[in-house]
């Protein structure tokens, strides 16, 4: 299967600054093609990549204050191999993060969830987790948690995912969080999605049902949405006034949402 991806960003930055990005697809997929510029008022920046233990790409360089076009393009073939998963990748995935306050919620998911395990919990907490939040676009704040999702009862993806991760890892299943590029995703975007180590493997659970799994190409991965922002930086302000994302792929998928897939 090959999928074509692309991201359009524009920005204003008020002064010089450490910039980060992660939307290249993550590294060992294979790539048939890729190209990505990052540009102010004319200046070309060329970025310095770092590669993370889940071979999330960072492309960072300094940058200065101005008007900012990025462009990223990919062509995608096939899969990327499963990565290997270490204890430590265990461990750090059923600890309590930013965003995903599993600590808090743990009464409460206990007795919800109380007697499932394996796929069968997984699937349990997706689909409670669609049931109970509706899905509003531009309705939450990028400071929001899984606790803050719930009592608002609606949210977009990355909450979706916050809510997934939290009630699973309060189960004592390792759980944590993917953005990914979604052919088939209405609305297009960036796409965040859960993953719980079942069974001795990362499974794909993507409560807002939006996106077929099989499609789904990694950009990054980690505890939360502040592991997997699409774009950070520290010291000047960055104000942004676009993101275009966009999609596709050759064959068309049909995803019955009733268990959980896996993402490469």
């Amino acid at each position: 299967m090959q999928r074509t991806v692309t991201a359009h960003l524009e920005f204003s930055l008020g002064g010089q600054s450490d910039l980060l990005f992660q939307i290249a697809v993550a590294a060992g997929t294979p790539i048939l093609s890729e190209s990505f510029t990052f540009s102010n008022n004319g200046r070309m920046y060329l970025p310095r990549e770092i590669v993370d233990r889940h071979g999330t790409r960072i492309l960072r360089f300094t940058g200065d204050p101005g008007n900012y076009d990025v462009f990223y393009s990919a062509l995608v073939a096939g899969s990327r191999p499963v990565e290997p998963v270490g204890e430590i990748d265990l461990v750090s995935y059923l600890r309590p993060s930013r965003y995903a306050e599993s600590d808090a919620l743990y009464v409460q998911a206990r007795s919800m969830f109380a007697g499932l395990t394996g796929l069968a919990l997984v699937n349990a907490v997706a689909t409670w987790t669609h049931d109970t939040l509706e899905y509003v676009p531009g309705s939450s704040r990028g400071t929001d948690s899984a606790r803050t999702t719930l009592n608002a009862g609606r949210g977009v993806c990355r909450d979706f995912a916050h809510v997934v991760v939290t009630m699973l890892r309060a189960c004592d299943v390792p759980a944590r969080v993917a953005a990914v590029y979604a052919p088939g995703l209405a609305p297009m975007d960036f796409h965040a999605v859960a993953e719980a180590w079942v069974d001795g493997r990362w499974r794909v659970v993507d409560a807002t049902r939006l996106a077929p799994r099989q499609s789904l190409v990694r950009i990054s991965t980690g505890r939360d949405a502040s592991d997997i922002a699409f774009l950070t930086n520290h010291i000047a302000s960055v104000a942004l006034s676009s993101v275009e994302v966009n999609a596709v792929s050759d064959t068309h998928i049909v995803d019955d949402h009733l268990s959980a897939a896996v993402l490469a």
